[in-house]
């Protein structure tokens, strides 16, 4: 009796040990990461929007990326605008890689001379907040889609 309560210690001792090695393991990309972007964008439009620009992707688990930014879309608008010093906020993700790709966005815009902008687009469960100042004329309402790719 006293030998199977020795033996049955030790297997419990290697089990537990086993297991602390397994979740010691794990990788760090399996915690939720917040991401930041800073952007410039320029476009215009005529019935059909089109932008593009560039920014830095920036994680706090110490990941970074520069990015090519385009948006595409249609609708009633009119106007030529510049986005500088925008901001991108992400909703948390598994690593930098999850923010890279399409984004459908809706927005409204009435603006003249220096205008702030915000929109709020998704792609998949990844959700993309956008807000910036800038300056030219727009009006009208846009529906489209957003890429970011890395540069």
């Amino acid at each position: 009796m006293l030998r199977n309560r020795g033996f049955v210690m030790m297997n419990r001792i290697k089990v537990a040990v086993v297991l602390s090695l397994i979740f010691a393991v794990v990788p760090a990309g399996y915690a939720a990461t917040k991401c930041e972007m800073r952007f410039t964008l320029k476009g215009w439009s005529v019935f059909y929007k089109t932008a593009s620009g560039s920014g830095t992707i920036r994680c706090d688990n110490g990941q970074k990326a520069g990015v090519k930014l385009e948006a595409r879309g249609g609708g009633l608008t009119a106007g030529k605008s510049t986005i500088r010093n925008g901001r991108g906020k992400f909703s948390d993700v598994p690593d930098i890689g999850e923010t890279f790709g399409t984004y459908v966005a809706a927005a409204a815009d009435a603006g003249a001379g220096k205008a702030t902008t915000a929109t709020v687009m998704t792609k998949g469960e990844v959700s993309l907040a956008l807000a910036g100042k800038g300056s030219g004329i727009d009006l009208g309402v846009a529906f489209g889609k957003f890429t970011i790719t890395r540069r």
